[in-house]
């Protein structure tokens, strides 16, 4: 086990949040030695982040919580381009207003883990477009852009990744690293941000900023990076048959987001416990040292913990008190369409989170326990069709006694 004196990476190496870290040691000193600057960049691409996002804010809540200075910079310059890691095709280019009312509403997402103000350790809120959109092109070639190797950039998984699946990468795209490489320098130069957080498909950007810094400012800047999770069942984290589970609670409501979790698999709760939450890790070991039935128990405790973090203590208690008493929970939307083709039943209760695989949904059709619209269900090769919407034009299905969603349709 790797040996920190600095609370920051001993509170994340716990808590399985290290995934790669560029000079550990001079990083340690660092972040033991005094206020440490890290930032985590942000694009504006929908209004809301998403659980997806919520492992890298965690990191910020740390590095806080330790005694360091988180800095949020929200991607108004980078979101013109598109990040193209881990994607096989292009972002969709979003208009100027598009990225400005979205940075609006994703600044929000973070209030509920940072701490904002002018103090010496409170989080900062930045815009890299304000660097950005004044480079001139021919001087930004000229200064910056011969620090680059084309050759080294080709090999970073973004990249490669792409051209060897024969998917096309935009020049646009391509220049996306460079311009991520200039938010750390220029971070490290208004700021003094020497620390750069991050998941593990960013590492290559991260790694140019480092190399860049290093060129012009004779400085050491550091990278840390955390694991790119995916559920038990290998599904991507933050992700569900609905759609993704938003941190805004006009876009997933915190009943949703409480269940999101309760529905966890057995063999991700300690992890998520301990990426998620702030429980003690002594506790966490309690709660999910005993496998079966028993981590019920766990996942309660950590659909509360995460729901109290974001959405406060009534909102968790009221969730809780809902599933407890089998109150019907939403869980999205349906597309029309889809009831004009029939989609299966199987289909249909893996989108509603009521079954994680359609063996589940199929056994727990033929065992009695599923219905539609308050009817039983028999036939496990049976479809819904719009002959099936209710008068509010919804779906309501339900998987015992205690469990029921309400699907609308859009």
């Amino acid at each position: 086990m790797a040996r920190y004196t600095s609370q920051f990476l001993r509170t994340l190496h716990a808590r399985g949040f290290v995934h790669q870290l560029s000079d550990a040691a001079a990083l340690d000193a660092l972040a033991a030695g005094g206020r440490l600057v890290g930032y985590i960049g942000f694009d504006c691409t929908a209004p809301s982040l998403h659980v997806g996002n919520l492992l890298s804010i965690m990191m910020l809540h740390h590095l806080q919580a330790s005694g360091g200075k988180p800095i949020v910079v929200l991607g108004g310059g980078t979101s013109r381009i598109g990040d193209p890691s881990g994607r096989d095709d292009a972002r969709r280019l979003l208009t100027p207003a598009q990225i400005a009312a979205n940075k609006r509403t994703i600044r929000k997402n973070f209030a509920p883990f940072l701490r904002f103000g002018t103090g010496a350790t409170d989080a900062l809120v930045v815009d890299n477009a304000q660097w950005l959109s004044r480079l001139k092109w021919v001087d930004f070639l000229r200064d910056y852009g011969r620090h680059f190797s084309v050759n080294r950039m080709l090999g970073f998984d973004s990249v490669r990744l792409r051209l060897t699946r024969d998917q096309p990468l935009s020049f646009l795209e391509f220049n996306y690293m460079i311009a991520q490489a200039y938010d750390f320098l220029e971070l490290y130069r208004r700021y003094g941000c020497r620390l750069q957080l991050g998941g593990s498909d960013q590492w290559g950007n991260i790694v140019n900023g480092i190399d860049l810094a290093r060129r012009l400012e004779k400085v050491e800047l550091y990278a840390l990076t955390c694991p790119l999770l995916t559920t038990a069942g290998g599904e991507k984290m933050g992700k569900t048959a609905s759609g993704a589970v938003w941190l805004a609670p006009s876009m997933c409501a915190p009943m949703t987001y409480w269940q999101f979790w309760r529905d966890c698999a057995d063999a991700d709760v300690a992890r998520f416990l301990r990426l998620y939450t702030l429980l003690p890790l002594k506790e966490i070991d309690a709660l999910t040292k005993q496998g079966g039935e028993a981590l019920n128990a766990a996942k309660v405790a950590l659909a509360n913990a995460a729901t109290e973090f974001l959405h406060g203590k009534a909102a968790a208690r009221k969730a809780e008190a809902a599933a407890a008493s089998g109150l019907t929970r939403p869980a999205g939307t349906l597309a029309r369409a889809s009831l004009k083709r029939g989609i299966g039943y199987l289909d249909l209760f893996r989108q509603a989170n009521l079954a994680k695989s359609n063996s589940e949904a199929r056994r727990l059709i033929v065992g009695g326990g599923a219905r539609l619209n308050d009817k039983p269900l028999s036939d496990a090769n049976g479809r819904a069709t719009l002959s099936d919407v209710r008068a509010d034009g919804s779906l309501k299905l339900s998987a015992g006694k205690k469990r029921h969603v309400v699907l609308k349709l859009s």
